[in-house]
């Protein structure tokens, strides 16, 4: 036997990430829920800015973010830690929460990070199942065992874009024992227009054990990779410990500042992201295509079978339409997952899968 270093248990045993695939040269990029607009100008012009200091350390603790954070979002900037993502935030609070013997809950078709950064920190997941590609939270519940120290809730969901509305997560957290952290992921928030649905902001400034994680680059910023998260004092304080000193670099800081105050442009954002995804929604709805409803910047097409949406995948990565099957990833092999982006590719989209739908 060669003696060498060996990872942590279970370690070898995570399956790695797999992002969306980008495709050929001039390939329109459909795969990976990037912002269909591109990013603020002014967040631009402050990341341009920043250029002029690139010598310089950030601020350790991304002040100038978590001011602009709580100036916006109407939050105390001492309850916000930003990160390197909001993946860095998730890795954080699994680091922080979650070891050897415990168990973390998810949906079952819930974000692929979550498995990663549980077993990552030695815990078990569990998978709650799903009604309609909806988290159930009658199910989560039924999933905590006494070792469950975290529940990982995207709301929006990624990759079926369903929700639960604000009453259904307050009945998740009411369920919930107060030494179990509630993690309400909400990646794709600026993008939902259900009258039910909230962030939960209020339930985070209520309780002990809930924080919300959001991030930057479904919005523009995808690129510079910064994510926030809003906790309780406690919560914030274990996070801080164990977060790198600079984890969110000088640049990113900056166009993110830029960003949040440009609540135009997240409005126009959000404007764009609902026709175009209400547009794609009802083109494609049909007796060979059902389109699940959605609440973020992509929807998720249900093919007949996985040979039918292997078909899909193929007829638009022909026509330079790169989109994402989540068979592999995500356990849904008859469906592909689609971006909202610009109008033609939309259009493209829905004339090509209509015309494979008229001859199978």
């Amino acid at each position: 036997m060669v003696l060498r270093p060996t990872p942590q248990p279970g370690i070898l045993h995570i399956a790695p990430y797999v992002p969306g695939k980008s495709g050929a040269t001039g390939a329109i990029k459909l795969s990976s829920n990037e912002s269909p607009l591109g990013a603020s100008p002014k967040a631009i012009e402050a990341y341009r800015a920043a250029a002029e200091h690139l010598e310089i350390y950030p601020e350790g603790s991304s002040r100038i973010l978590r001011e602009a954070l709580g100036e916006v979002h109407g939050v105390d900037p001492e309850r916000i830690v930003c990160g390197n993502g909001s993946d860095d935030i998730l890795h954080l609070l699994a680091q922080t929460y979650l070891g050897d013997g415990d168990d973390a809950v998810m949906s079952r078709y819930g974000f692929s990070i979550y498995p990663i950064v549980t077993q990552a920190a030695g815990a078990r997941i569990l998978m709650a199942e799903e009604t309609d590609y909806t988290a159930d939270v009658d199910a989560i519940l039924a999933s905590v065992t006494e070792r469950t120290k975290i529940i990982w809730l995207a709301n929006p969901n990624n990759p079926t874009g369903t929700y639960l509305s604000i009453a259904e997560v307050r009945r998740l957290h009411a369920g919930l024992r107060p030494d179990i952290l509630l993690v309400i992921d909400c990646a794709y928030a600026e993008y939902a227009t259900a009258d039910d649905y909230s962030v939960g902001l209020d339930l985070v400034a209520e309780a002990e054990n809930v924080v919300m994680v959001r991030t930057f680059s479904k919005m523009g910023l995808a690129a510079v990779r910064i994510g926030w998260m809003v906790g309780p004092e406690h919560v914030v304080d274990a996070l801080n410990r164990i977060r790198g000193p600079f984890n969110v670099n000088l640049p990113a800081q900056l166009a993110g500042a830029a960003a949040t105050r440009d609540v135009a442009f997240t409005e126009k954002l959000k404007t764009y992201n609902a026709q175009w995804r209400d547009w794609l929604t009802a083109e494609l709805n049909s007796n060979y295509m059902q389109v699940m409803p959605s609440q973020a910047n992509f929807v998720m097409v249900l093919f007949p079978d996985a040979h039918h949406a292997s078909a899909a995948f193929a007829a638009l990565l022909e026509r330079g339409l790169v989109v994402r099957e989540i068979g592999n990833s995500y356990g849904i092999a008859n469906a592909l997952r689609i971006s909202i982006g610009p109008e033609q590719a939309m259009r493209g989209v829905g004339g090509i899968l209509n015309a494979l739908a008229e001859i199978s």
